[in-house]
Formats: structure tokens, C-alpha cells, sequence
């Protein structure tokens, strides 16, 4: 199967949104290594983190929607609207259950004097994205639509 042909099918929606998450974890990945000058492998299937790779995802699946089925199409109107609820559980609902967990983990810190263990292990606190994160990632998922279109057809 050629490439190319998947061109204006669900298959380029699909390739769009899977090739988006997969691109924005590995660039996670470099910034960390860059920011932190550490390589941490476990930063490539974590949630949380920039850019929102969550965003990259479901707006270039909405974006690779409207291109092949058109803007105003029922279909990009079902996608967008999917994206949205993603975009605000990413910068809100996930990003609160992540700082109600840096507490708890404060909390349990103290209560069990620093063994987290006997508490039952620390809570994961990088759960959501602030909205740069989900908007860095929204951006890229858009122009990355866009590209894999033009160089498909």
C-alpha cells in the first residue's frame, strides 16, 4: 500500500492523529533532555508536560477532517467539538487532579515523614497541561494536518 493512498480517506485522519501524538511525545522527550540535560524515556508515556500531545492529536484529526470533508461539514463539527472537551479536560480537569495530587503528596510527606511508601507511593502530580501546552499543541497539530495533506495529494 502506497502512502499516497490513503490520501483524502479516514486513513489520513487516522495516520494524522496517531503520527501528531506520536511527534509531540518524542519532541517532550527533547525538551526535557534540554531543559533538564537528563534523558528520561518514561517522559515519552507520560500525560502532562509541553507540548500537549493530547491537542496535537485531536486537532489535527479535527483539522484533517475539515480538509477532506470541508469546514463546514457535519463531520468537522462532530471533530471540533471532540477536540474542545479534550483541550478542557487537558488544561482543566487533569491540571486540577495534578495539583490536588502535589498536595496530597505534601501532605502524606508530612503525616508519614517522608516515607511515601508506607502511604502507598507517591501520587502522579504531571497529569494535565497549562493552556500553552494545550495551545502549543493545537497549533502544531494544525500546521502538522496541513502538511501531511499538501504532501499527500
Amino acid at each position: 500500500m502506497n502512502i499516497s493512498s490513503i490520501y483524502n480517506t479516514g486513513y489520513e485522519v487516522i495516520f494524522v492523529a496517531l503520527t501528531a501524538l506520536l511527534l509531540t511525545q518524542i519532541f517532550k522527550c527533547l525538551i526535557h533532555i534540554v531543559v533538564k540535560r537528563q534523558l528520561d524515556l518514561r517522559m515519552f508515556t507520560t500525560t502532562g508536560g509541553m507540548p500537549s500531545s493530547h491537542s496535537a492529536g485531536v486537532v489535527g484529526l479535527s483539522t484533517a477532517v475539515g480538509l477532506i470533508n470541508g469546514f463546514n461539514s457535519v463531520e468537522f463539527a462532530i471533530a471540533i467539538g471532540y477536540a474542545f472537551i479534550v483541550m478542557y479536560d487537558a488544561a482543566g480537569v487533569r491540571r486540577a487532579a495534578g495539583k490536588q495530587a502535589a498536595c496530597l503528596n505534601r501532605i502524606i510527606m508530612d503525616v508519614y515523614k517522608q516515607d511515601l511508601q508506607e502511604a502507598g507511593g507517591k501520587l502522579k502530580e504531571l497529569l494535565g497541561h497549562t493552556p500553552m501546552q494545550v495551545f502549543v499543541g493545537a497549533i502544531f497539530g494544525v500546521l502538522y494536518a496541513y502538511y501531511v495533506h499538501i504532501h499527500l495529494g
